[in-house]
């Protein structure tokens, strides 16, 4: 059985936050804008519960912003629109980049950031793909998306080397 709930930080639908968050099973965040959520999480003491929530087990799931977040860094649009890090939770080693696939400048901008040493080696993703991590280690790559990739991205001296990871298909397999 599943009880899904949403939790808002504007429209308060619980009475203590750390109560209502580590009774969840998994938490889900969406997109938006990486920097302010953040911020808003950082102002109500939410980074240190949601630390908490991840070291009960709680499986932390999301998509752009929501997987972002997760990393030490990220890749992020939040700030005027150009592409810059971000220092995020840090609860996976490395950084992560959306959107390889979706934005024609977020892979040459993850590249310029970690050839010149400003945002540490990571992972790279296209839109559809989601990366599995078990014990801070990448379990599996899994994709909605046919011809979607996965990437760890390197630095090497001033140089970025890009190795494509497996990826799973899910849109073939039988119910």
């Amino acid at each position: 059985v599943c009880t899904p709930s949403h939790l808002s930080l504007f429209s308060q639908n619980f009475i203590n936050l750390k109560a209502y968050v580590l009774q969840q099973d998994i938490l889900y965040v969406g997109g938006g804008n990486t920097r302010n959520m953040l911020s808003l999480w950082k102002e109500w003491g939410l980074d240190t519960i949601l630390k908490k929530a991840y070291e009960k087990g709680v499986i932390l799931a999301g998509i752009s912003a929501g997987s972002l977040c997760w990393f030490e860094e990220g890749v992020t649009d939040s700030m005027n629109n150009k592409l810059s890090k971000l220092d995020c939770l840090g609860f996976l080693t490395g950084s992560n980049c959306p959107h390889y696939d979706g934005e024609s400048n977020r892979r040459p901008s993850y590249h310029e950031l970690i050839a010149s040493g400003e945002m540490k080696e990571g992972y790279a993703v296209d839109d559809g793909v989601a990366l599995h991590f078990k014990d801070e280690k990448l379990s599996a790559s899994l994709s909605s998306r046919p011809t979607a990739k996965a990437y760890v991205v390197n630095r090497k001296e001033e140089d970025v080397i890009e190795r494509e990871l497996p990826v799973t298909y899910l849109g073939d397999r039988k119910q």
